[in-house]
């Protein structure tokens, strides 16, 4: 009998409310009962009081019963019986478990008594497995959430909720363990009968595909070869840091340098790869680290952005270097074969045969897979080590014959003359740019970590070392070569002292040589100046040294070899370059990038065939240097940010260090090549635009997050402190947009005048018969969220669950934004149905606004004549999930059903809750000429009913994309009527700086009287020129109070018929009981007391008409009803009766606070 290898998590006991004769009375050969939609797995897991003492007989076998898990290789028996454990069990939907109902007599056995073996360091394996059963082999999949052991008990009693473990913190597919789900709050807390939700992922859990696919893979394979600190990460660096410059160059910057500024110019190198090094220790401690090295540690700390800009840079430096190392390389050969007069054609042609044949064979070892590659690392350590002491053995024997070529053993006065500079052509950083190469390769480990078995261990501890180890030996070549060397020498053996010249005074001359011949014809061809190979000749067995050279630099070769696909391979399965993801394939047991391998060695191989590195060689350390400064700014940047996920358990960094070390790889990289310094900033400044222009969609939680927020809090709470001024108004709007896809043109407008000046939330009111799901309205609130970021629309989406409408904008208008981000003017869109449905929502209607000005906001209510709703059209929901299948967006559409839940908000209930991405109302169609795209939209979704629009609908489509386009020539039409503090005219000033308005004129319309016009028009554009307001026109109305036309006055008359009390036809009790209970009628007293300004909203349509029929938009002032004397229904009928048959027209009126001010 098999059975499922399940992972053993902590124990947690399904609460069962079965009483027990009821629970023995389940018969054995029942098919249990599955869960159904509407229940809780919990009430599915109704366990036994049997099938408990079968667990309780378990109890003395199994050790680990009560224990929280399995330790590797304990075993859970199974029950007595020995059944299959397919018996009775059921597949469950989803993620419940499957549950095995025991008999009483235990002759089911509980799915739970699974082998432990092969668990071991708290890792897991897959809990989803097939159970092969004894009888059939049928499979049964074991969903196993929570635990997997639930007879046993969380301390001691039944509870489902689990105590603390680490798979339960687990990334989804991570390659060391199977995320658990623990139980939700909403499972612990809600009514049983309520079905529980399906839970997403905490913040920050949840990976790209491109991660969960690499974690999968990591998952599955078996046998991966994984390296420990030594083999992985010291071996490596050393290899890397000891370049070719140990050998042929260190004795060449000590005799220019001399000790003292070679020493300096040693500590100066390390005190850089020293800083980064802890830097890079910080962020690799700072939790999981996969594969991509030096790409993986900047990108999941700083962000995608510098992350692959650097990434790519870095990659392809490490692909440069290969041809760099394996020239060096070629060319200690060429110089053999020229010495032993076996040149294959010239020098310059041998090294590109040479370094050709060397990178096929380099590459043939990388291929052959990282255990090969780790074997031939490990060999070439031996060759460079045993080099490096036969150096140092042959400083201590002096030989005779090499005397005449500059060695003479230690000496005092040796060590005295080459002590301080003697610069020949060079400078104190010339030659600091020269040896700054040998120091870089810190990277080598990290840049491998993937196949590191521990890499939070490995990266510090092998990285820290090889820096110590590599910079002691390099200082002591230094101080050697200085002490037993001289500068010159002319390797003649006849040079030696003459009787005559007695005033010598070279360290030379102490020994019986003058080398004086050389200060004059500069022909010298030995000493420390001239000859790169000197310590081949002071070392006691050249060849050996001769092999150290080929050692460091085929070693430094495969590194980087190794080095450049593994981090492109990493930065390509990230996809933040869309066109390169065929290189994140990865082949065999250890996912090796064989592409990158190919392009790797492309590029080697066209810089080889160069053969001329000079120009090249300051670049690749460059790049090398700017993935140093933003290592070390990563450091600085998450320590700034202070984010409670920064939490490196490598304690020995120092933000402020790190700062300082990232100057110095700037300071140091102009220091090297100013040029090249400049266009490595020019590449990765320009793909950091680039990145950032894509927003690939990935969160990694970087500091740059990290600190934004912090930022913000900080601005936000300064901001508090401040009193406002005038000067600084915005207009922070509340708009009740519903879905803010539901109303378009409304969101547009808004947002043309908001948009990097003021706040905009889009309010949104939920209202329902059932009870509110708030899980469901935090899901769509960041659906929503991200919807408006994705369309660029600078705008908040505050939902809120509430009674009514009008209790929603109270709660709305109380407690949207944030300290001084608060709304300071709620929009509305007018209710064109208003005659339509049920007069209360009038009466909801008109009292947001009285509450909005009672809560001191100013009011702005936008009419088109078309409508404004467009989430009722047909196919919006199939089109928008297409496009959204398309978009790679994660979230799932939900289509709500409005039976059950009727979604209000500031005007009629949205009949239809529409999706997440653009409706075709919103699409950004700039050159369409007002066409609605509608139709050649809908088509383009095959599945979909294509349903012909109707009239309304496609005039509607149209007014509701007219804020998106260009306005071209045309007016703003503001009627500034009332002095409301200014908004009315901030608001049209504001819209025609913009750049879709800007072709826009403002025209300003205000009352007057007949026999002052031209007073009154002067005064007004005295005061327009005082507030910098450019206007093309004034006219001042001096006829606004003469009496409307008969017909509009009588159409006024009708339409309020219905609403009215008529109080006079009926007695004055039932009149009383009437108006209570309708509060929206009009009396006939109030409709005579306010006849004057019912005549004026009727005389102003007119004059709109007749005015500003043609304008863009219309802004006019707002005319206001006193709270509790005027009825809804005739305020509306106010509105209405204004606004008619118009162009956009947009009512205004302020709060009656300046927002305008002429001083400066």
């Amino acid at each position: 009998m098999s059975a499922s290898p399940s992972s053993f998590t902590p124990p947690a006991q399904v609460e069962s409310a079965a009483p027990e004769n009821e629970a023995l009375s389940v018969d054995a050969g029942l098919k249990p009962p599955g869960p159904t939609p509407s229940q809780s797995r919990f009430q599915v897991d109704l366990v036994t009081e049997a099938a408990g003492a079968a667990a309780a007989a378990d109890d003395d076998k199994s050790p680990s019963s009560d224990a929280s898990t399995l330790q590797s290789g304990d075993k859970a028996d199974a029950a007595p019986g020995g059944a299959d454990p397919g018996t009775g069990g059921e597949e469950a939907k989803g993620r419940f478990r499957v549950v095995n109902f025991a008999d009483p007599n235990g002759a089911g056995s509980p799915a739970e008594a699974a082998p432990a073996e092969g668990l071991q360091n708290g890792d897991t394996v897959m809990s989803e497995t097939s159970l092969h059963s004894s009888t059939g082999g049928q499979h049964h999949y074991h969903y196993d959430t929570h635990t997997n052991t639930y007879y046993l008990r969380t301390f001691g009693h039944n509870t489902i909720d689990a105590v603390p473990n680490i798979d339960f913190y687990r990334q989804t597919a991570a390659p060391l363990g199977e995320k658990l789900i623990r139980p939700t709050l909403s499972e612990l807390h809600d009514e049983l009968d309520k079905e529980p939700f399906d839970d997403g992922f905490a913040n920050g859990d949840e990976l790209t595909p491109a991660e969960e696919a690499a974690a999968k893979e990591a998952a599955e394979s078996k046998g991966v070869v994984k390296f420990g600190w030594i083999k992985g990460v010291l071996v490596r660096c050393m290899l890397n840091i000891w370049g070719v410059m140990l050998f042929i160059r260190m004795s060449w910057i000590v005799g220019q340098a001399g000790i003292v500024l070679a020493c300096l110019i040693v500590l100066m190198a390390t005190v850089v790869t020293t800083i980064t090094g802890l830097s890079t220790s910080a962020i690799a401690t700072n939790g999981f680290v996969r594969g991509g090295g030096a790409y993986y540690l900047i990108s999941r700390s700083l962000g995608p952005e510098f992350g692959g800009s650097i990434g790519l840079i870095f990659a392809f430096a490490n692909a440069v270097a290969v041809a760099m190392y394996v020239v060096g390389f070629a060319e200690t050969v060429v110089e053999l074969l020229a010495g032993m007069d076996a040149l294959m054609t010239d020098q310059v042609n041998d090294i590109r045969i040479i370094g050709t044949i060397t990178v096929i064979l380099l590459l043939g070892i990388s291929v052959a897979g990282m255990e090969w590659e780790a074997k031939a690392q490990i060999f070439l350590l031996v060759v460079l080590i045993t080099a490096i002491i036969n150096y140092f053995i042959g400083t201590f024997i002096p030989v005779k014959s090499k005397e005449s070529m500059g060695f003479f053993g230690y000496d005092g006065a040796i060590m005295w003359e080459n002590m301080g500079p003697d610069f020949r052509g060079e400078t104190f950083f010339s030659v600091f740019s020269i040896f700054f190469p040998a120091a870089t390769g810190i990277l080598a480990g990290a840049n491998i970590s993937g196949d590191l078995a521990d890499p939070q261990l490995a990266i510090p501890r092998g990285t820290l070392l090889a820096i110590l180890i590599t910079g002691i030996v390099y200082l002591g070549v230094a101080v050697s070569t200085g002490s037993c060397i001289v500068r010159d020498a002319t390797g003649n053996v006849n040079d030696t002292l003459s009787s005559q010249f007695m005033n010598c005074t070279d360290a030379a001359c102490k020994f019986g040589y003058d080398f004086s011949a050389c200060k004059v014809d500069k022909d010298c061809r030995f000493g420390l100046q001239k000859d790169f190979q000197v310590m081949s000749i002071v070392s006691g067995f050249s060849p050996i040294i001769t092999a150290g050279i080929f050692s460091a630099t085929l070693s430094s070769a495969l590194a980087s070899l190794v080095s450049a696909p593994k981090v492109f391979q990493a930065l390509c399965k990230d996809n933040i370059y869309p066109g390169l993801g065929m290189f994140a394939k990865g082949y065999g047991k250890n996912n090796e990038p064989l592409r990158g391998y190919i392009l790797t060695f492309c590029i080697a191989l066209a810089f080889i065939l160069i053969a001329q590195l000079n120009v090249i060689a300051p670049i690749i350390s460059n790049f090398f240097l700017a993935s140093y400064a933003l290592i070390n700014f990563s450091v600085f940047h998450a320590s700034l940010a202070n984010s409670p996920g920064w939490r490196p358990s490598f304690k020995y960094y120092n933000m402020w260090v790190s700062l300082a070390g990232a100057v110095l790889c700037c300071v140091v990289m102009f220091v090297i090549n100013w040029w090249a310094a400049l266009l490595t900033n020019v590449i990765v400044m320009g793909l950091y635009i680039y990145v950032s222009y894509k927003k690939p969609d990935v969160n990694w939680g970087s500091s740059t997050q990290a600190l934004t927020y912090h930022q913000a809090l900080t601005h936000t709470l300064h901001l508090s402190g401040v009193e406002d001024h005038i000067k600084n108004f915005r207009p922070q709007c509340l708009v009740m947009t519903g879905y803010p896809n539901s109303r378009p043109a409304l969101l547009n407008l808004v947002h043309s005048f908001t948009k990097n000046v003021g706040l905009m939330i889009c309010g949104h009111i939920r209202t329902g018969s059932r009870r509110p799901n708030f899980k469901e309205l935090a899901t769509e609130q960041s659906r929503y969220q991200r919807w408006l970021l994705k369309n660029e629309t600078k705008a908040f989406y505050t939902p809120v669950f509430a009674d009514d409408v009008r209790q929603g904008s109270q709660y709305l208008l109380q407690a949207a934004g944030l300290g001084r981000l608060r709304p300071n003017t709620l929009v509305l869109g007018f209710k064109n149905d208003w005659r339509d449905g049920d007069m209360m929502n009038v009466e909801t209607y008109i009292h947001m606004i009285h509450d909005a000005f009672d809560f001191q906001y100013g009011t702005v209510i936008l009419r088109l004549k078309e409508g404004l709703d467009v989430s009722h059209i047909q196919g919006q929901d199939e089109l928008l999930s297409s496009q959204e299948k398309s978009s790679g967006m994660k979230d799932v559409v939900v289509s709500i059903d409005m039976s059950k839940d009727s979604d209000a908000d500031s005007s009629k209930p949205s009949s239809k809750a529409t999706s997440v991405q653009n409706s075709p109302a919103i699409q950004k169609d700039e050159d369409d000429d007002g066409k609605a795209p509608t139709q050649p939209l809908l088509k383009k979704d095959k599945k979909s009913p294509t349903v012909p629009l109707n009239v309304s609908d496609q005039r509607l489509l149209e007014a509701s994309q007219q804020f998106q386009k260009k306005q071209g020539k045309g007016t703003v039409d503001v009627w500034w009527l009332f002095d409301d503090g200014g908004l009315t005219l901030l608001i049209p000033y504001l819209l025609t700086n913009k750049k879709r308005w800007k072709d826009c004129k403002i025209r300003v319309f205000i009352g007057g009287k007949i026999n002052r016009i031209d007073h009154d028009r002067r005064a007004m554009a005295t005061l327009l020129s005082k507030f910098r307001i450019d206007f093309s026109d004034i006219t001042v109305l001096g006829d606004i109070n003469t009496k409307p036309k008969k017909e509009n006055s009588t159409a006024f008359e009708e339409m309020i018929e219905p609403y009215r009390l008529k109080e006079d036809d009926m007695e004055q009790e039932a009149a009383e009981r009437l108006k209570n209970s309708e509060p929206w009628r009009i009396t006939d007293n109030e409709l005579e007391l306010y006849r004057a300004k019912t005549n004026r909203q009727i005389r102003l349509n007119e004059l709109l008409k007749e005015h500003s029929s043609t304008a863009n938009l219309i802004v006019m002032s707002m005319p206001l009803a006193r709270k509790g004397t005027v009825s809804s229904a005739l305020y509306m009928a106010w509105l209405e009766a204004l606004s008619k048959d118009l162009p956009p027209i947009l009512l205004v009126r302020g709060n009656h606070q300046s927002v305008l001010t002429f001083y400066s």
